[in-house]
């Protein structure tokens, strides 16, 4: 199909359906990188590949479109941990909470931590994402299937789903599937790929599995240079729900949302700080300069990012987030 023919078989797909120009620019290119593998065709099985995992992807953006702007906490943890548990206990009494605050809880929807936190906070404020294994069955009963569910066929899928929509990441203890998820947000977090957020580890009280996870990361992932010193900041360690949920929660006392410039991070606010506050802030972080800027109904706080140090962004946030609001001029 020649350019000017796709051109008008997008025009003719979306007249009336999509005004965006950027959208239909989208369309366009999926369009012709759709067409584009004609030339594969003897690859059929890496073909079914593509157009599985893209739709999967499109179908977990239409399964999450009606609450893009309701908070989301994404739970990790073990299919295995059993509902008499104590890990179940404090999964399900973690969603609740979150719930009770107007949030959502993203799971895996399968049984052991999945199951507990789709209990506690209720199909309404459950959104599953399943894969499909042959060694597990079905969506834990707490999913609404119907309205709040996707089941994927990919890992990978899956957890760009239940990733990118979300503002925090629980995980409590769990195996090489946790793991990965944990440490797929930590890469993410660390590159810059996604926008700062609150990383929160959760055990029994106690229970040593992420406390001895914390001193690995210290003393050899840390203490031989492979994360910078400080990039302990980027996740929390703790046994109780009223910890997690105001690491959470309090993320976002002030703090709204994240971009780059060129070699600078800029932080939107909901409010700006008092001079004090704004001297303590330069005094911890000697070295960086601060630009504030007034773009109602926020406050934007600039300041010098080389896009890898992380920890430097955590911790600006945290300090900004202990500034209150004085309703300044």
């Amino acid at each position: 199909m020649t350019p000017d023919a796709i051109d008008r078989f997008v025009e003719e797909s979306t007249a009336g359906l999509v005004n965006s120009p950027e959208h239909v620019a989208v369309i366009r290119s999926l369009v012709t990188k759709a067409l584009s593998l004609a030339q594969y065709e003897s690859n059929l099985s890496d073909l079914k590949s593509a157009v599985t995992a893209l739709g999967e992807l499109l179908d977990g953006s239409r399964l999450f479109e009606p609450w893009r702007d309701t908070p989301k906490a994404t739970v990790f943890g073990s299919a295995r941990t059993k509902p008499d548990s104590e890990l179940y206990r404090l999964a399900s009494a973690f969603s609740a909470e979150l719930a009770s605050r107007g949030w959502l809880t993203v799971t895996g929807a399968g049984p052991g931590i999945m199951e507990a936190s789709s209990q506690g906070a209720g199909r309404d404020a459950t959104i599953g994402v399943n894969i499909d294994l042959p060694f597990e069955h079905g969506t834990n009963a707490f999913v609404d299937v119907e309205n709040r569910h996707i089941a994927t066929s990919y890992f990978f899928t899956r957890k760009v789903i239940m990733t990118r929509s979300s503002q925090a990441f629980i995980a409590f203890p769990g195996g090489v599937g946790t793991m990965d998820e944990l440490f797929e947000i930590l890469t993410l977090l660390h590159t810059g790929k996604t926008d700062p957020v609150p990383v929160v580890l959760i055990d029994r009280p106690g229970g040593t599995f992420w406390s001895s996870w914390f001193d690995f990361m210290a003393d050899e992932v840390i203490g031989e240079g492979y994360l910078n010193s400080g990039d302990e900041v980027s996740y929390l360690v703790c046994d109780n729900v009223a910890d997690a949920v105001a690491e959470v929660t309090g993320f976002y006392t002030n703090y709204v949302g994240f971009e780059t410039g060129v070699g600078q991070a800029i932080v939107s606010l909901r409010h700006g700080p008092s001079e004090e506050e704004l001297s303590v802030l330069r005094a911890a972080f000697e070295g960086i300069t601060f630009t504030l800027a007034s773009t109602e109904p926020l406050t934007t706080l600039a300041f010098d990012f080389n896009g890898r140090s992380y920890a430097i962004v955590r911790r600006v946030i945290n300090e900004v987030n202990n500034w209150t609001d004085q309703s300044r001029s």
